[in-house]
């Protein structure tokens, strides 16, 4: 009866045994499930912290203020060191930031466009503009402008228009030229080829998803769409700010042309990665932004 008794106790000791080490993993997995939430850093302040710990060529950040994100992309030339370092800043940063690669390596496509040309280079025309003073003018990269100061709109032609203004590299790629004829002739649209053209009505505002076209002198017509804003690009000529961000392809020669969409201005083609048979990515200069610096607007 004793040794019965000793059994139930035997029993009673281990269930209760179990019964705590069932507390205690319950209670462990309580605390896991009330940890701190994974880390996750405001745009404003990964921006500033990839300014200050990732800019080197090859690396360019933009935000998508819909989802608050921050899209890090780096090119081929960012290996070694420079890779390692990139990545530990951005896992340190959390969720939030994200990385990824691209093809081939950031430049500008600063070999021309749709037919401005300088000092043995060619470069896009972007939109026409009319000037403070009314004068009709022209908005391109302002990349451009380090081939020279006076513009033709044919290979070793004469000069039609001239540099006014020029921003490159710092807060943006843009410039606007003047026509050296006061009354040439300089409608508000983009001729996408075949003698087919778009009327270009207004300035408008890039939107992450917005699908757009853009045109140039080298690769022509191509569409794509916006990825990111408030780009900031580290070219080996130096950083430029305020950028958009899209998958829309370009080359050399395209540099300056226009990004458009429907009857909207959107954009400038400044520089990226790739080309348009691999595909890429590719940063242009916000025209709204460009038009309030240089005095401009579109009519």
């Amino acid at each position: 009866m004793g040794r019965h008794h000793d059994d139930n106790r035997r029993v009673k000791v281990i269930a209760g045994a179990i019964g705590l080490v069932a507390v205690a993993i319950t209670a462990a997995t309580f605390t896991a499930s009330q940890a701190a939430p994974e880390r996750r850093t405001a745009p404003s302040q990964a921006t500033e912290t990839l300014r200050q710990k990732a800019s080197v060529p090859g690396t360019a950040w933009a935000v998508n203020p819909d989802t608050n994100e921050v899209l890090v992309t780096a090119d081929s030339t960012v290996t070694g060191a420079k890779w390692d370092n990139l990545v530990s800043t951005v896992d340190a940063m959390g969720k939030g930031v994200k990385l990824e690669r691209t093809s081939g390596e950031f430049r500008l496509f600063a070999e021309g466009g749709d037919g401005i040309f300088a000092g043995g280079s060619r470069c896009s025309l972007g939109f026409n503009v009319v000037t403070g003073d009314g004068r009709p003018g022209i908005l391109t990269a302002g990349h451009c402008t380090a081939a020279g100061r006076q513009f033709s709109l044919a290979p070793n032609g004469r000069a039609a228009a001239t540099v006014v203004e020029s921003t490159f590299p710092g807060n943006g790629d843009f410039a606007l030229l003047t026509y050296n004829n006061r009354n040439a002739d300089a409608p508000s649209e983009v001729d996408t080829g075949n003698g087919r053209k778009v009327q270009i009505e207004r300035a408008a505002e890039a939107r992450v998803g917005r699908q757009v076209q853009r045109m140039g002198s080298t690769t022509g017509l191509r569409s794509g769409r916006v990825t990111g804003l408030n780009a900031t690009v580290n070219y080996p000529e130096g950083r430029v700010t305020g950028l958009i961000q899209t998958t829309v392809c370009a080359e050399g020669g395209d540099s300056g042309g226009p990004l458009f969409s429907g009857n909207d201005a959107i954009g400038l083609t400044s520089g990226g990665s790739g080309d348009c048979r691999s595909g890429g990515v590719t940063f242009f200069q916000p025209v709204t932004r460009a038009l309030a610096e240089v005095g401009a607007r579109i009519e």
